[in-house]
């Protein structure tokens, strides 16, 4: 298979099988590039979570285009960004003619288990990523210190705060790279030889320009003319434009922009979010759903596809933009070291996102417990991909369910 092709390839399979939300899904594509296909190395691979992180959008899906970027150009993002959304999005316009699908203790028990199969991918990734991204006590410091300033300080910002005071205390704290020093290996901070992916310096600054442009114009059209789509373009874009912390924060502003005008009713709102939360893929695709209802635009599938498109727009743009800058200061000896920080802190925020909220919602028996260790024993120690413990999780929960009713 052509690279493009393959890129599309994997990143359809992981839309389908991605279940339990944006932490999860950064696992999975762990599992699937770091571990299984060694398309990224741990250290280039939490480079790029912790830049998505620090950005705003949504950061598992600007994690997967910037994966797809390295590997297949440009086309190769918009391929990984395709594929990976289409699944959920169908899904969240098909829920759009149907909200109530989904129901009975059968059903409840398949979300049940894919919950619980989320538990042991993060903590998979989790373990993985500390090994090789937080080796030492100084690293080791900073993430648990990452995770508990998370935890207790909670909130949206929490993330992108922990990140960034993690970055300054590897600047001063962790040591640079220099092989002629009487310093363990171990302890040593290092980036990747590969730089990171990016588009080019040109393509940059034209999406930069873009999206100020876009930022600027969209809320002047859509009052200058009244059409229904550019409103519908411009409520989405500004949503995705704000989001720190992934795809959860991003719904009061949803609500915000559709429920108060009265775009789409309070219990269509939240019916349609709970059909998000059951399925894979980026939660960002719960904006098909609306788009595809609201009383604005064209509805159905032309609104779903206007705010799709609208709502992560922003985030790729600004991810262009930033990454030949980064591409350019990232092998300073004071960046490394502030990467290095920041990777720390990514594994810290993982680690805090496994208890809360991945695992205080999907374990609450021992039964879903054992099945939790079981899915993570067959990661970790028989290295089954994914896709098989997504299926074992969902046939588990499905005959839970069943026994109940």
């Amino acid at each position: 298979m052509s690279s493009l092709a393959a890129v599309f390839a994997v990143f359809l399979r992981l839309g389908v099988t991605s279940f339990g939300g944006p932490i999860a899904h950064l696992a999975y594509f762990r599992d699937e590039f770091v571990a299984r296909r060694r398309w990224e190395s741990d250290s280039a691979y939490g480079e790029l979570v912790a830049l998505c992180q620090f950005l705003p959008g949504p950061a598992s899906s600007q994690v997967g285009f910037a994966v797809g970027l390295r590997r297949a150009g440009l086309a190769g993002g918009l391929a990984a960004f395709a594929a990976f959304t289409l699944p959920s999005a169908a899904l969240m316009v098909a829920a759009a003619a149907s909200v109530d699908t989904v129901s009975g203790p059968v059903s409840a028990g398949v979300i049940d288990g894919l919950k619980i199969v989320a538990v042991a991918v993060v903590a998979h990734a989790v373990w993985g990523m500390a090994r090789s991204l937080a080796p030492d006590r100084p690293r080791g410091t900073i993430a648990l210190a990452a995770a508990v300033g998370v935890l207790l300080v909670g909130g949206p910002w929490a993330p992108v705060v922990a990140i960034a005071i993690a970055g300054i205390a590897g600047a001063l704290w962790l040591r640079e790279p220099d092989p002629a020093a009487s310093v363990p290996a171990a302890a040593r901070v290092t980036v990747d030889t590969a730089p990171p992916p990016s588009a080019g310096r040109r393509v940059g600054i034209t999406a930069l320009v873009v999206l100020v442009v876009v930022a600027a114009a969209a809320p002047v059209l859509a009052r200058v003319t009244g059409n229904g789509a550019v409103a519908l373009f411009d409520a989405f874009f500004r949503a995705g434009a704000l989001v720190f912390g992934g795809g959860h924060v991003v719904l009061p502003l949803l609500e915000s922009a559709v429920v108060e005008p009265g775009w789409v009713d309070a219990e269509t709102f939240l019916a349609g979010y709970g059909a998000a939360q059951a399925l894979p893929g980026p939660l960002f695709a719960f904006a098909g759903y609306l788009g595809a209802l609201a009383d604005v635009g064209p509805g159905g599938v032309a609104g779903a596809v206007i705010a799709l498109l609208a709502i992560f727009l922003p985030g790729f743009l600004l991810l262009l933009a930033v990454l030949p800058v980064w591409a350019a200061v990232r092998r300073r000896p004071r960046a490394t070291a502030a990467v290095g920080g920041a990777s720390a802190a990514v594994v810290g925020i993982l680690g805090a996102a496994l208890y809360d909220p991945v695992f205080t919602t999907a374990i609450v028996r021992l039964d879903q417990f054992a099945l939790a260790l079981v899915c993570f024993g067959l990661l970790a120690l028989w290295r089954c991909p994914a896709w098989v413990i997504v299926l074992l999780g969902a046939a588990a929960g499905a005959a839970s369910g069943a026994l109940v009713s």
